[in-house]
């Protein structure tokens, strides 16, 4: 008996050279990409231990819990790490990036989170990668949560790793991922004798074994129903239109945002500054155990877009995901008539608040 999830067609080189190019369309790049068989964290981890090394200086930008895990990795490759930390409910700016690179005139190599879904910032890569590329420094982003929410320009801001997930804004498959490379990243990976070879934290053996032969044998076999998905996930924005899947999370955002102020007391955004807010994620904070509110809403709905915040901001954030399909304003406001009633708030002003939102936006 045949089962259309299970006996598949194997994917042939040319068909995933495809997908490859298609992603590569997406972030408007003519830099080699390579789709990871992994989550996103197998190409953040395989970047890091390619280009550092002992004897190397990083400069790890730090706006929420990834930029710390990046910290972690590059110290364990023995690299000098400068940490520059900002407040979690704020964004990085490019002049304190200026004053670390001038501070350390020896960093080579900068790690920064384009978009913190975990704490609802995002950052300004564009103007940070003007400065890093005048300091002459590599510069890695983790764009998993910024891709399909905002733009994304790698090539145009200077970015020689930019890492995607497609889980996200994408809305796609949690289990893979890509990686776009410059030619800048590639011959650091080649002079660091330090870099995976034969591992599956290797990018290298993605380009001497793939990409140098002319894409026509895969390394190992691929994760063939993720692959597809992701195939898919690229034809619905293609269809859909890039932009328009951006304005669709930037309006899901700001309908999120205006929809809280209006609900009053008891809860408020977590990062202060609109601007500075990311579109895949909205976080508030609460007056209240923001544990028992979460719990509240999602025992009255449980498809809710909810979730507390992590580690020391578990009672006092909750989380709005509003990316892939729930970047929709019936889930924004369904959203809210949820906090609403964990809150015991009147919903009908956060209502009126995110439809106006919502609209401003997309009549931009």
């Amino acid at each position: 008996m045949t089962h259309p999830l299970l006996d598949l067609e194997p994917l042939t080189a040319d068909r995933f050279a495809a997908i490859e190019r298609r992603i590569a369309e997406l972030l408007d790049t003519r830099q080699d990409v390579v789709i990871t068989q992994g989550e996103a964290l197998l190409p953040l981890e395989g970047c890091i231990r390619s280009v550092a090394r002992p004897g190397s200086t990083a400069l790890n930008v730090v706006t929420g819990p990834y930029g710390q895990t990046f910290g972690n990795w590059l110290r364990d490759c023995r690299a000098t790490v400068v940490d520059l930390a900002v407040p979690y409910h704020t964004a990085v700016t490019a002049e304190q990036v200026e004053r670390a690179l001038a501070e350390r005139p020896e960093i080579d190599f900068v790690s920064l989170v384009h978009a913190e879904a975990a704490t609802g910032n995002t950052n300004p890569v564009a103007e940070i990668g003007e400065v890093v590329s005048a300091h002459g420094a590599l510069l890695m982003v983790d764009a998993v949560a910024s891709v399909a929410a905002e733009p994304l320009l790698p090539d145009v801001w200077g970015v020689d790793l930019c890492v995607i997930g497609a889980q996200k804004a994408m809305g796609g498959p949690a289990g893979v991922s890509a990686v776009s490379v410059s030619e800048r990243a590639w011959q650091r990976m080649a002079d660091n004798p330090a870099a995976p070879r034969r591992s599956y934290l290797s990018l290298m053996d993605w380009k001497e074994r793939w990409i140098d032969t002319g894409r026509t044998a895969l390394p190992h076999a691929p994760a063939q129903l993720e692959m597809l998905a992701l195939e898919a996930c690229l034809a619905r924005i293609e269809e859909a239109g890039r932009e328009a899947v951006i304005a669709r999370h930037r309006a899901a955002a700001a309908a999120t945002r205006a929809g809280a102020v209006a609900l009053g007391d008891g809860i408020e955004p977590y990062v202060h500054q609109a601007h500075e807010a990311a579109p895949v994620a909205t976080t508030l904070r609460t007056s209240a155990d923001a544990r028992e509110v979460v719990a509240a809403a999602l025992a009255a709905d449980p498809s809710l877009p909810l979730i507390a915040g992590g580690g020391a901001l578990a009672k006092e954030m909750v989380r709005v995901n509003h990316y892939g399909r729930d970047a929709e304003l019936g889930v924004v406001q369904r959203t809210l008539t949820g906090l609403a009633e964990a809150l015991d708030a009147d919903p009908s002003q956060a209502w009126q608040a995110a439809a106006e939102a919502w609209e401003s936006v997309l009549a931009r």
